[in-house]
């Protein structure tokens, strides 16, 4: 992998006079220069094996796209996903390091992205056939984060106002109309929870707020979908999305909330949405392939700025 590193590098810092002059339509591109000439192979740790196994890229990142989405989606939306899932596992393996020894990367969601195995299909197969090597790239020939979520709940957001991004926000993130499908599932596009006062204050602790109490909360400050970007507790600011992760991401669904009120001692909360909402929403992508969206557009359509480059 050492040496998959040097190349991509050596290519990212020559002048991208390929790149530029492809039209942004033509998905069926030769390969970059210095590209690898076939799939380079990953030491993934499994978490369910508890052991390093190697594996080459497309076959782990057909794992990402069973443990993304069900394998029975529109095609071109499983297509969508594999770019998604293969330039995230590009950029990381090229950036950073694996918390887990002897390896490039794990099916630690905590670490990287989901994963299954065992609901690889011919269907997840064939998305990452046909989209072998193809990663996006932002206009300098870097890899950006290729961010995806559940549903926008109508609408997405930067990534500094979604993920609490630390930073200057990237050029290529949009907040723009989810479009998500009709079909998704109503706990996806809208959910509603309840809170003791003890576990709202200990999580609202976690995000590093000094918080005493929790009498009356409200959205403070907002981002350019309306998300919730900090709340006031008892006249102390919180983060939102650090409070969500704190709260748990599939209990707090998305801070892009509907209700937030205290009644009792307990914290009632409602919102719409699942997922950070910064990116691609993958029920935005069942309905841009149910309208006939083909996966290269469905990759870019959620970004500002970037192209479709393939690497093998």
């Amino acid at each position: 992998m050492r040496r998959f590193r040097l190349l991509l590098l050596l290519w990212m810092l020559l002048p991208l006079t390929a790149c530029q002059s492809r039209a942004p339509k033509d998905f069926s591109a030769e390969p970059l220069p210095l590209a690898s000439a076939d799939p380079p192979t990953l030491s993934v740790h499994v978490l369910s094996a508890d052991a390093v196994v190697s594996m080459d890229i497309e076959t782990y990142v057909a794992g990402v796209v069973a443990g993304e989405i069900p394998n029975d989606w529109p095609m071109e939306a499983l297509k969508a996903q594999a770019i998604l899932a293969r330039t995230f596992t590009v950029k990381f393996i090229t950036e950073k390091d694996s918390r887990y020894p002897g390896a490039d990367i794990s099916t630690d969601i905590t670490e990287a992205q989901a994963y299954n195995a065992d609901a690889v299909n011919a269907r997840i197969r064939q998305a990452v056939q046909q989209t072998q090597g193809l990663v996006l790239l932002t206009a300098d020939g870097r890899l950006p984060y290729a961010w995806f979520h559940a549903h926008s709940g109508g609408i997405t957001e930067t990534a500094i106002h979604g993920l609490d991004w630390q930073g200057m926000e990237p050029t290529y993130t949009k907040v723009t109309d989810g479009e998500e499908s009709s079909a998704a599932p109503q706990s996806v596009q809208a959910w509603q929870v309840e809170f003791t006062a003890v576990e709202f204050l200990a999580a609202c602790r976690r995000t590093g707020a000094d918080v005493s109490g929790c009498h009356t909360i409200t959205i403070d400050q907002k981002g350019k979908s309306g998300r919730a970007v900090t709340l006031q507790v008892d006249g102390t600011a919180v983060n939102a999305a650090r409070l969500r992760l704190a709260l748990g991401s599939t209990v707090m669904r998305s801070t892009l909330l509907t209700e937030l009120r205290v009644e009792d001692g307990t914290i009632h909360m409602a919102g719409r949405g699942y997922g950070h909402g910064v990116g691609m929403p993958q029920w935005g992508a069942y309905a841009l392939a149910q309208r006939g969206m083909r996966g290269e557009e469905i990759a870019l359509h959620y970004y500002s700025g970037l192209h479709l480059a393939r690497l093998w």
